[in-house]
């Protein structure tokens, strides 16, 4: 108990003393300061006294599947600060193969009495995932947003760059050079965001010349070279990720972007125009998606509706260096 105390006094700089009334529910503490320790001793993973146990503390767990892609790290930044400035803390949680699952993080998450979850790149964008974890959150009432496109039982606020409106820009980039042969390297099969992007151009696209990935490079790179043996000029790509690994592909079969192929990603996640060619992309508006996630999780926290429709945000088309016009074209 005495370690507990000063480790908590020590992370919201406050005396032992003060802490001690707080945890053992004694007048004269300000709310400011008895939410401060309660947040504390979440964030240093100690057990309420049960008599606090049915608060909500002030923190918000943030979801993830990966901090390799680098846009995860970006979306994060921006929902961390944003949270701070409502006096919340971000807990991030990034999923592990073969280890810490979305559901363990959510049982995590509901025992440390969590105000609320954001969830950027889960499974719920996965037809075929199981929603378990997801349906229980929406049981308990617990306020939750989802960035990018879900399936549609799930009933939470979302949050969505605008896939349609995302393949209709790159390919119609594409075209404006005279690619006729163009191909797509989306994500799996059930990956929603994926659908929309095929359904946005299905009739312009031969549906030879569409690949599905997991996203990594690797996958972008096999889908990719799939694609160039069957003499494409030009590559969409549903992320950075797999965009890099197309031209990989591209590089690998002794072709040059953009002479030879050209090649478009979507995020434009960090470094994107340091890379070799530097990336045409489509880019999400991280920030401002990042910023009305957070808007939507203090709305329901505080007890406000909330839009039923899903907020759609435009992408912008940033054109680099690795597309150009097709060999032969003026």
């Amino acid at each position: 108990m005495t370690r507990r105390l000063g480790d908590v006094a020590k992370k919201v700089g406050m005396s032992e003393a003060t802490v001690s009334r707080v945890l053992n529910g004694k007048p004269g503490v300000s709310e400011a300061t008895r939410e401060a320790v309660l947040t504390a001793l979440d964030v240093l993973g100690y057990e309420r006294p049960t008599r606090l146990r049915g608060d909500r503390a002030r923190l918000v767990g943030l979801v993830l599947p990966e901090l390799q892609n680098p846009i995860f790290p970006a979306f994060a930044e921006v929902v961390g600060g944003a949270l701070a400035q409502q006096g919340f803390t971000s807990v991030l949680c990034t999923r592990t193969v073969g280890g810490v699952s979305e559901a363990d993080y959510v049982s995590l998450l509901l025992s440390q009495q969590v105000s609320g979850v954001v969830f950027a790149g889960g499974h719920y964008a996965q037809a075929d995932a199981s929603h378990e974890h997801y349906e229980l959150l929406y049981e308990r009432g617990l306020p939750t947003v989802l960035v990018n496109a879900a399936v549609e039982h799930l009933g939470f606020p979302q949050v969505s760059a605008d896939d349609v409106v995302a393949a209709e820009i790159a390919l119609g980039h594409l075209r404006s050079l005279g690619h006729e042969r163009v191909g797509l390297v989306l994500g799996p099969r059930d990956h929603v965001p994926s659908r929309r992007k095929l359904a946005a151009v299905a009739g312009v696209v031969d549906p030879g010349l569409v690949e599905h990935s997991m996203y990594s490079l690797e996958g972008g790179h096999a889908a990719a070279a799939r694609l160039v043996a069957k003499g494409v000029t030009g590559i969409v790509c549903a992320s950075d990720l797999l965009a890099l690994g197309a031209v990989r592909a591209v590089r690998r079969a002794g072709k040059s972007v953009p002479e030879d192929v050209s090649v478009v990603g979507f995020d434009d996640s960090a470094l994107m125009n340091c890379t070799d060619p530097p990336l045409t992309t489509v880019r999400q508006p991280i920030d401002a998606m990042g910023r009305a996630a957070v808007d939507l999780l203090i709305a329901q926290i505080d007890k406000h509706a909330v839009p039923a429709d899903e907020l759609l945000f435009d992408p912008e088309l940033v054109v680099r260096a690795s597309t150009g016009r097709v060999r032969g074209s003026s």
